[in-house]
């Protein structure tokens, strides 16, 4: 069961649902401890000064905003108390905007809003079937650890989700901040018709289930086969080297590779095997009288010796 980590209400209006938030995702990367080599001691961090390499006690550290030149503002932390937002349990809704309008890139984290309480049942499934009726999210905001975030909500299934958010200025524009981007009219009308048909020999419908985190499960199988004792063998894969396709040629063979992989044709059946149809079986007498005949012409021919080359790739 997943474990409740923030407890409020969800206001919209003079409507307010006691809800109680929970982590939408769980992490699974693979965690390490770090050793001294040929040893079982732990290796621990220390907070040290740079300038005498003595260790600094907790209560002795403030913290420093950089300026940059080696210039710093030091701050203390009811300073920094003073500046946090008001301890709120309260999740106020402002506004209900349409879920397109929203680019992905500002969305942060995932939870999910549950009902606290019996009484809180009915609000709650009125909310979340109404959002999903209008088919629009609530913006509204948070304050979680002393942190105030700005959040969107949105109705699923079975529950409401909330996503933490970007604000505007946290997200970089890509025409200001990256360089040299190139401009659409720098492809040809026939490459954009071949990419298009490409895209459409490639649709499918989204299934999370089919996709993996390969390098994860190779790590487990490792640490598996090292718990065993078993000796693991280190072999390198071979570096291929980059080659250079011409465009159309690259985007022909990416087309020509998806139909044969079985993927949905453009016009959404699937895509037609190449394999030649099989011809029916000739009569059993037929065929006997025809071997009959090649294993006497065989016979008859002198027995000549095979290309170094054939040998090889007959062995």
């Amino acid at each position: 069961m997943a474990r409740t980590i923030w407890k409020g209400a969800l206001s919209f209006g003079l409507v307010n649902i006691p809800v109680g938030l929970y982590p939408a995702t769980s992490d699974k990367s693979i965690h390490f401890n770090q050793f001294e080599g040929g040893t079982s001691d732990r290796i621990r961090y220390k907070k040290v000064n740079e300038r005498t390499g003595e260790e600094v006690p907790q209560d002795h550290i403030v913290r420093g905003f950089d300026l940059g030149g080696g210039e710093y503002v030091i701050m203390t932390d009811e300073e920094l108390e003073s500046a946090e937002p008001k301890k709120s349990r309260q999740v106020e809704i402002t506004d209900f905007v349409d879920q397109q309008d929203i680019d992905p890139v500002y969305f942060r984290s995932s939870y999910y809003l549950a009902p606290e309480g019996a009484g809180a049942d009915k609000a709650y499934s009125l909310l979340r079937q109404a959002m999903t009726e209008s088919g629009r999210v609530a913006i509204a905001t948070l304050v979680m650890r002393n942190k105030e975030y700005l959040v969107a909500i949105r109705p699923e299934a079975d529950a409401l989700a909330l996503h933490t958010m970007y604000f505007s200025d946290e997200v970089r524009q890509p025409g200001q901040d990256l360089p040299e981007l190139p401009e659409d009219g720098d492809v040809s009308d026939r490459e954009l018709s071949m990419a298009q048909l490409l895209i459409e020999s490639m649709q499918n419908d989204w299934d999370p289930e089919r996709y993996h985190d390969t390098h994860r499960e190779k790590v487990e199988a490792l640490i598996d086969e090292k718990r065993q004792g078993h000796e693991i063998v280190l072999q390198a894969p071979p570096e291929q080297p980059a080659k250079v396709v011409d465009l159309m040629e690259a985007l022909n063979a990416s087309i020509a590779a998806a139909a044969g992989n079985g993927t949905k044709s453009p016009k959404g059946g699937a895509a037609p095997s190449r394999a030649p149809a099989r011809r029916p079986a000739a009569p059993a007498k037929k065929a006997t009288k025809t071997a009959a005949a090649k294993t006497a012409k065989a016979a008859k021919q002198p027995t000549r010796a095979k290309p170094a080359a054939a040998r090889r790739k007959a062995s």
